[in-house]
């Protein structure tokens, strides 16, 4: 069993509320969840109108599995037109780690 964890950093464009923010958000998240399957949710950043921090994550039998939907998941939110993907950090744990 392999569990993948990608958290994306995000900025956003022209927003001046956290209302709008989540409006935004939202929907980024609901894609990621609809496509690939994935656990995803707003995970940092929450009371900061302009940046948000978008966690994503899976379980597979496959590491190569987990990578390629995580390569994936960051390919969707970089191409956002309304987002700025500033940082991408990636986490495998697999059986070898205890």
């Amino acid at each position: 069993m392999y569990i993948g964890a990608l958290e994306l950093d995000v900025l956003l464009g022209d927003v001046h509320s956290l209302k709008e923010k989540r409006s935004m958000v939202r929907p980024v998240i609901a894609e990621l969840r609809r496509r690939f399957e994935v656990a995803a949710a707003e995970a940092g950043h929450l009371d900061l109108h302009r940046r948000a921090l978008v966690g994503v994550s899976l379980v597979a039998a496959d590491a190569g599995h987990v990578t390629d939907v995580l390569d994936r998941c960051e390919r969707l939110v970089a191409a956002r037109p309304e987002l700025e993907l500033l940082s991408a950090r990636r986490r495998m744990i697999g059986p070898e780690d205890d």
